[in-house]
């Protein structure tokens, strides 16, 4: 699941998070830890412009030292970056903060990435908004060096070179993987090509086939056979009968029923589930969190 407060656009915040804080944060991963979330994930933005301020909030935590923070409080999830905008840092710059990270928490990294949306953000720190998508490419092949198994790793691209300088710890996994987010065409295409796995930016059911098949198409075409994880982000959920309005496109009901429903996107070829569980308080999340992971969880084998 993509945790509540560390980020808070008005798309997908409950009211309550506004004054919630890291007691809150670590209360609902832990939960999520306790009854076998396969993972826990964070957003990435440095700073959201005025104009955009209204509607997306300037509330977004930090992904590393969140999920860093997380790491020492749970013990099982895995931990993933929902996405990291990598181009807008020096690879070897990600590269040191990720593997610092999977080192510490004993080799539970997903490194999500994705080319980022925000103009203003892109100028401020000085990268090129224009060409995110050839940089994002190209981070990509940087950071497969700078995350693999070498203390000295070495790329030479457009946009970065680096050789002969070392970083360690390494990370503790022998490949961490790289799943790559958004849903535009070339995302698609990105991720199919780059990625050990897509991420979809809430894509509607009717349009995820089309997508999964472009998907395995691109990588047959390639000759890509190694392992892929396909994922998607499900309708907002509720388990049980609401005594209050949880929106017409909420899931909710018995777990059978909704556990029913989250089973078709098995059909079209998802291997993991992103859930979001609609709350008043934290207290509800967590009892939400539980009974998802007792009575619905189990259902979907």
């Amino acid at each position: 699941m993509q945790l509540p407060v560390q980020s808070q656009s008005t798309l997908y915040t409950e009211p309550w998070e506004a004054g919630a804080g890291p007691e809150d944060l670590v209360a609902v991963a832990r939960a999520a830890d306790a009854v076998g979330f396969a993972y826990l994930a964070c957003c990435d933005h440095v700073a959201v412009p005025r104009r955009l301020a209204p509607a997306m909030s300037t509330v977004w935590y930090d992904p590393v030292a969140t999920l860093a923070h997380l790491a020492a409080v749970t013990g099982r999830a895995r931990l993933l970056s929902h996405v990291a905008v990598v181009g807008l840092r020096h690879p070897l710059l990600t590269a040191k903060q990720y593997a610092t990270l999977d080192h510490l928490s004993g080799g539970r990294l997903i490194l999500g990435v994705g080319a980022g949306h925000v103009p203003e953000e892109f100028e401020a720190l000085g990268v090129d908004f224009e060409r995110r998508g050839a940089v994002l490419d190209e981070v990509i092949d940087a950071l497969r060096a700078a995350l693999g198994p070498e203390e000295f790793p070495e790329h030479h691209g457009t946009y970065y070179a680096f050789a002969g300088l070392g970083q360690r710890p390494r990370p503790a996994q022998p490949h961490v993987p790289v799943w790559v987010g958004g849903s535009s065409a070339a995302a698609v295409r990105r991720a199919a090509l780059k990625g050990d796995g897509w991420l979809p930016q809430g894509d509607p059911r009717d349009r995820l086939a089309r997508k999964i098949t472009r998907i395995r198409r691109l990588r047959e075409e390639a000759g890509l056979d190694g392992p892929y994880t396909v994922g998607a982000i499900t309708e907002p959920l509720y388990v049980g009968r609401p005594g209050w309005d949880v929106g017409r496109r909420t899931l909710a009901g018995a777990p059978e029923e909704i556990a029913e429903s989250l089973r078709a996107y098995r059909a079209l070829g998802v291997d993991q589930i992103q859930v979001r569980f609609r709350s008043r308080s934290r207290a509800e999340l967590v009892e939400q969190i539980g009974v998802f992971g007792v009575e619905v969880a189990p259902r979907l084998d």
